[in-house]
């Protein structure tokens, strides 16, 4: 039986004066299964195309919170999976960032965001 999942990308915008961005990850929800995960690949010498000062080691530490919220980590410790969500896909202008929000229908949550990872992201 395929469950509905929201996921959003996860966008690395280095130069925000510019525009231009990265894709470095996933971050997928489902309400019905209380599953909550991100995915994330950064691509160093893609971001250095678009600047080459980039901090490729804090940008790498950052995309690694993300994944530790997922998991309730830190300030999410007391949120629901739902919330964190909401907090990691609400607008932001910082080098990282989540576009768009997007549904989709899965078996498999887990096995899903490892295919959009593969298909959005590497």
């Amino acid at each position: 039986m395929r469950i509905p999942y929201e996921y959003a990308i996860i966008q690395a915008v280095p130069r925000i004066e510019r525009g231009e961005l990265i894709n470095v990850g996933v971050v997928l929800y489902s309400q019905r299964l209380d599953f909550l995960a991100a995915r994330t690949h950064l691509h160093a010498d893609r971001l250095r195309c678009l600047d080459p000062q980039a901090d490729v080691t804090a940008i790498a530490a950052a995309l690694a919170s993300w994944e530790a919220t997922c998991n309730g980590a830190g300030a999410a410790a007391d949120m629901k999976p739902g919330e964190r969500f909401r907090w990691l896909v609400a607008p932001r202008s910082t080098i990282l960032r989540a576009g768009p929000v997007h549904m989709g229908l899965a078996a498999d949550p887990a096995a899903e965001l490892e295919r959009l990872l593969e298909l959005l992201v590497r």
